[in-house]
């Protein structure tokens, strides 16, 4: 249904001029190799405030020295467990027949069918990651992936393609292994930050509020440090997971159940590159624009966290560390008598989380159809220049209002709406 005849002409022109390393098809696995560690890069920097909002908002971190200490744990912990990564590589296309071989024509003419669904699928998470970024919006890049590769698919292999549920025996699928998380995973670190918060409160009552803070923001560092060492574990996988579904696409690896070690290595290298660059604008809006957070409640909410996601990287759930993270801060909010909560930046992120997947399957879609326009090998780089084309307009854009480490803390004001379709708050609540 792909691009196999303008594959094939290439491939046999290309024999002529190239050496068989350097086939269109090659190049194509090249450039979804690049574009899915882009995408880890994105994931980086978008999800730092999963892990150090909460720290750098009660001062218990300098802004520089979280995103550093965070960006050290996440290389860390993506070493620490494959469950995830196994999880994106079987979970969600349908590449394998029940012996566990892998679907002949998938990886026919060099696997190029395959290659551009995930090709596509990759741009659709990259961009909706990076517009929601520049919106100050902590949405999913989890689901921005699983989103952007579903739609590819369907557009594809149609819906049989995508693996929707298991066998029934246990739980598989994207409904099992990413929707049924997405949707009990933030309730959960709810209530769990609720219940700690109160118990911090309760022990701690009496004690002066000035030591109180001073010995929390210490704790803080351990909680955050374990938060982001969970980040690791459960994040970086999944673009391990893409890229090894890629090689064995293209023949370059046989094992469904096992990581190549130099794919480890890139993605964790990346992920810690994109932690350290720091996602201020987001980092601005769950630190300050959810709740006006103390010293107690934030370890309360990294400890929640850190707790949830790592029983789920063990279990090989590819849950949201975004939509954790919200949750256990609202939690916070919750478990503290008399603290603000401030329901309707609440309301724009739960209106990003429901919109990220479906809307990144559509960009995912589109991403495929164009490819299958253009045809083959030409078809893969000019979705590549849109990828890069779209990316930079929106970075440049974000250079209008910025917001570092020297702004990311200043006290939060809600602004007239903005044009950005989520109406997110302007003053850098909300933005880099």
């Amino acid at each position: 249904m792909l691009l196999h005849g303008s594959v094939a002409g290439g491939r046999r022109a290309g024999k002529q001029s190239y050496d068989e390393s350097v086939t269109p098809v090659f190049i194509t696995l090249a450039i979804v190799v690049v574009t899915a560690l882009a995408f880890d890069f994105t994931n980086g920097f978008h999800d730092t405030a999963n892990a150090m909002a909460t720290s750098i908002a009660t001062k218990a971190l300098t802004p520089k020295a979280a995103v550093s200490l965070s960006a050290i744990l996440n290389l860390v912990g993506a070493f620490l467990s494959v469950e995830v990564a196994i999880t994106v590589t079987n979970a969600v296309i349908r590449i394998q027949n029940p012996d566990g071989t892998p679907i002949a024509a998938l990886t026919q003419d060099g696997g190029f069918q395959l290659l551009a669904i995930l090709l596509c699928g990759l741009a659709g998470a990259i961009l909706w990651n990076i517009i929601t970024w520049l919106w100050g919006l902590p949405s999913s890049s989890s689901h921005a992936l699983f989103g952007g590769l579903v739609g590819a698919t369907i557009a594809g292999l149609g819906f049989g393609g995508v693996k929707w549920i298991g066998d029934g025996s246990t739980l598989d699928g994207v409904v099992g292994k990413v929707v049924l998380p997405a949707l009990i995973s933030p309730f959960i670190a709810l209530i769990v930050s609720t219940i700690s918060t109160k118990l911090v409160f309760f022990i701690t009552h009496g004690v002066n509020n000035r030591w109180r803070e001073a010995g929390f923001r210490w704790g803080q560092i351990g909680t955050a440090s374990l938060l982001s060492l969970s980040h690791g574990t459960n994040d970086a996988q999944k673009t391990m997971g893409v890229i090894t579904l890629a090689l064995l696409a293209s023949g370059h690896w046989t094992d469904t159940h096992q990581i190549p070690l130099w794919v480890k290595v890139a993605c964790a290298t990346a992920i810690a590159l994109g932690t350290y660059i720091g996602g201020w604008r987001i980092i601005r809006t769950m630190g300050k624009g959810l709740v006006e957070i103390s010293s107690p409640q934030g370890m309360a909410a990294e400890s929640a966290s850190a707790a949830v996601i790592l029983t789920s990287s063990q279990l090989g759930f590819a849950l949201s560390t975004t939509h954790v993270a919200t949750g256990s801060i609202l939690g916070t909010g919750l478990g503290r008598k008399g603290a603000k909560v401030r329901w309707s930046v609440a309301l724009r992120m739960v209106v990003a989380w429901l919109t990220t997947l479906p809307l990144a399957a559509v960009v995912g879609a589109v991403m495929w159809f164009i490819a299958h326009l253009v045809g083959g090998f030409a078809g893969a780089v000019v979705v590549f220049i849109i990828i890069c084309g779209a990316a930079l307009a929106m970075y440049i854009r974000s250079r209008r209002d910025r917001v570092g480490h020297h702004n990311v803390n200043d006290e939060w004001s809600e602004s007239p709406p903005t044009a950005d379709p989520f109406a997110a708050d302007s003053t850098e609540e909300v933005q880099a």
